[in-house]
């Protein structure tokens, strides 16, 4: 069975730092870009950051440039983001999305995933 676990989400004062996790099993991460989105209560979905199936390009949304890294290890077959300097309007439910290299544009449309983890919640508040 093919899945992405996200993990690492919580509760943050504004400024603090998280690092989330997303870790795939029941298939290798090698061939996969993977992206990194959020939902806000209220507010559609966004798209946060992707990173290529090597790892060497990325691709953030104006909205965290500067602030979060995306990165992987596949050979732990996870991809993380770190998100630094937090902000309030940061806080969502962020999910992580697979799709195959072969099948997708760069930067990958949302539509273009094939693979979605449940998310972890991401709250950033004093």
């Amino acid at each position: 069975q093919l899945q992405l676990v996200e993990s690492g989400g919580g509760l943050v004062q504004p400024g603090g730092s998280l690092r989330l996790s997303c870790a795939a099993s029941g298939f290798t991460l090698d061939y996969y870009v993977i992206g990194w989105f959020r939902q806000a209560p209220g507010k559609e979905r966004e798209g946060v950051s992707c990173i290529s199936s090597s790892g060497r390009s990325t691709n953030y949304a104006d909205s965290v440039k500067g602030r979060f890294t995306i990165s992987r290890d596949n050979a732990k077959n996870t991809v993380y983001l770190q998100m630094n300097s937090l902000k309030p309007e940061d806080t969502a439910i962020y999910y992580c999305a697979a799709v195959h290299l072969l099948s997708s544009s760069w930067p990958p449309e949302v539509e273009e995933y094939d693979y979605w983890g449940q998310g972890t919640q991401v709250t950033v508040s004093s």
